[in-house]
């Protein structure tokens, strides 16, 4: 889904709302959430999941074109973890692909 597809089905959920509405709060609590993100604070949805930011130590790494090694910085980033209520949705949800994800080996006989 995507953010316009949310905007969307909002608006065609709750009819008194305009599009242009919709849009606008959606765009609110994005960047709402956003920010507080970017200033350090942990997000949490009852029944959905929380919103946290770990931290990624800095590390060596490898340019791959020239092989030389390269200092990797210190890297803040947004983590995401389900509640288990949305776990627990999702899992009643979707349906299991029983077919293999590679065929297997056939040994000659």
């Amino acid at each position: 889904m995507t953010r316009s597809d949310l905007v969307a089905q909002l608006a065609e959920r709750f009819s008194q709302l305009t599009h242009r509405d919709t849009e606008f709060a959606v765009k609110t609590i994005l960047d709402a959430m956003s920010d507080a993100l970017a200033r350090g604070h942990r997000i949490e949805i009852r029944g959905f999941g929380s919103f946290s930011i770990n931290r990624r130590p800095p590390r060596v790494g490898r340019n791959p074109r020239s092989g030389e090694q390269v200092v990797i910085p210190e890297k803040l980033v947004p983590h995401f973890k389900p509640g288990k209520a949305l776990r627990e949705s999702v899992d009643a949800q979707v349906p299991i692909d029983d077919t293999p994800l590679e065929k297997p080996v056939q040994t000659g006989t």
